[in-house]
């Protein structure tokens, strides 16, 4: 067992595409990680209608956790974790304390810093609202989702 952070890592993922961008980012600190726990949430509106049917909503949950599993290596204990609610960050900090996660890691999406900071951005309540350590995992070439 390493004393790293990243030993349990909770990585949440947002899209098929920001499944395969998070899984390129994580290339060098894969080694670090004994256990990866990969978050996806299926946000809920209150009072509102959802943004497509549960079912279809289900399926893109499995297809985005089968391209992490399928890129990431052989050997590594990948965990999936289906979340649903209103507040994406408050379930990503959920899953983590009910897996007792080390870390969470993620990538951040496209926006400029202007942006990100008046919008208030998921990323940032991640980094400032969290309570566990959070690593954000970057490449300079890799594109946004």
């Amino acid at each position: 067992m390493t004393d790293s952070i990243t030993t349990h890592t909770v990585v949440p993922v947002a899209t098929e595409r920001d499944a395969r961008a998070t899984c390129d980012s994580l290339e060098s600190f894969v080694e670090e990680i004994e256990t990866i726990t990969v978050v996806h949430v299926i946000e809920k509106t209150d009072g509102y209608p959802d943004k497509a049917p549960l079912e279809a909503r289900r399926a893109q949950a499995d297809r985005i956790f089968s391209i992490v599993e399928e890129r990431l290596p052989d050997g590594l204990p990948i965990r999936r974790e289906l979340r649903y609610g209103t507040d994406v960050v408050d379930e990503i900090a959920a899953a983590a304390a009910d897996v007792d996660a080390t870390a969470i890691g993620f990538r951040p999406r496209s926006g400029g810093r202007l942006h990100r900071l008046l919008s208030g951005s998921d990323s940032y309540r991640l980094i400032t609202e969290c309570e566990r350590p959070v690593v954000v995992f970057s490449r300079l070439d890799s594109n946004d989702a």
